[in-house]
């Protein structure tokens, strides 16, 4: 790849960081969630969201489709959900000529981000079709034979299913993330975060053109340092009791592919394993996953992915990234000598989890220059 593609590249991932952060920045606590959607997007995966209802599921999903543009499609399903509703209605005219057809324009199939809630309480109708939209990116039914534009599916659940029978569909969802309602001690910032209308999209044309050259990229990724890794973690979690099957295995690699290259580089390291903990089918498994890999994650980093890097490796290099984006924000937003009382305290306290976290002696380069302004802020 020549310097200039790479500029791109680096450019491209810095657009799609810098909206997914818009996204997530107007909600509590699922910062995590809007990031690996956008993770998914670029790996060309889908992603279950497993939570109790009125945690924010949806609308994390949709804030991140609205920053990143393009075709949305949502809808809640229930037992009785008619495959129309989803895939589109029987085109009459066509019908009347002996053909069976549907009318997709505006549905599932011509999606090119999903959010599809109660997912598994869908019909054996309704899941078959899916199975092969999800897997092929091709709707079949009838004689309609159509490509789906489809970048990433989110399915949303208020647990995970118990039939075995869903098994199949389920793990079609190869990324799970695992939502809480926002502790209590956030309830504050939960109300008023509520008050706030919905971040307007930071750019005004599409970014899935960003998305696809990404994707691209990712296709391309050099795995070849990261391969034996990836082999050690999944021995590991299988030791520990962690089911992965081949494919999960497998798969997981577009995972850290699509994390190189939303930071901005097309080979993959260590920095980029705090995804496979994703690909853990259940919330225990997540956690325990976070465990046993802890020694090869605390490593990793992502420039654009912030929260999802440091909630998911829960490393010292990851949380630095955090800190440094959070504190650029606030200087940004209210430069250097904030006069307003709750934003000083807002610096003060982003100073006082820089401190916590790291000693002075051995600050990352990354925070040294923003502490720095930081302090020279609270100072004056």
């Amino acid at each position: 790849m020549t310097e200039q593609s790479i500029e791109a590249l680096v450019a491209d991932a810095k657009r799609v960081g810098e909206a997914v952060s818009v996204a997530g920045a107007g909600m509590v606590d699922r910062e995590v969630l809007a990031e690996v959607v956008a993770l998914c997007a670029v790996a060309g995966e889908h992603l279950l969201v497993v939570g109790a209802p009125g945690t924010a599921k949806s609308e994390a999903v949709r804030r991140v489709a609205g920053q990143l543009g393009g075709r949305y499609f949502e809808y809640l399903l229930g037992r009785f959900t008619e495959p129309n509703e989803l895939f589109g209605p029987v085109d009459l005219r066509l019908l009347r000529e002996g053909r069976v057809e549907f009318e997709t324009a505006g549905m599932l199939p011509e999606a090119e981000i999903a959010f599809l809630d109660e997912v598994f309480l869908g019909s054996t109708a309704v899941l078959n079709t899916l199975l092969g939209l999800l897997n092929e990116r091709v709707f079949r039914r009838g004689r309609t034979v159509l490509a789906s534009p489809l970048r990433v599916c989110v399915g949303a659940a208020n647990s995970m299913p118990e039939d075995p029978a869903l098994a199949a569909f389920a793990d079609r969802f190869l990324a799970r993330i695992f939502v809480e309602p926002v502790p209590d001690a956030r309830l504050e910032e939960l109300l008023e975060a509520g008050r706030r209308a919905a971040p307007v999209p930071l750019d005004s044309t599409s970014l899935l053109g960003a998305v696809d050259r990404l994707a691209t990229a990712a296709q391309a990724c050099d795995l070849a340092d990261v391969t034996p890794l990836v082999g050690a973690a999944v021995r590991r979690l299988r030791g520990a009791g962690v089911a992965l099957s081949d494919r999960r295995a497998v798969r997981a690699q577009r995972l850290i592919a699509a994390a190189a290259v939303l930071d901005g580089r097309t080979a993959a390291t260590a920095q980029d394993l705090w995804v496979i903990p994703l690909i853990a089918p259940t919330a225990d498994a997540q956690k325990l996953a976070r465990d046993t890999l802890a020694d090869l994650v605390e490593k990793s980093s992502n420039s654009s992915l912030v929260y999802a890097a440091e909630e998911l490796s829960r490393g010292a290099l990851a949380r630095a990234e955090r800190l440094a984006r959070t504190a650029a924000a606030l200087l940004t937003e209210h430069g250097s000598a904030p006069g307003d009382r709750d934003v000083r305290l807002r610096v003060e306290a982003t100073l006082r989890e820089m401190d916590a976290g790291f000693d002075l002696s051995d600050l990352p380069e990354s925070l040294a220059g923003v502490r720095a302004q930081l302090v020279a802020a609270v100072r004056s």
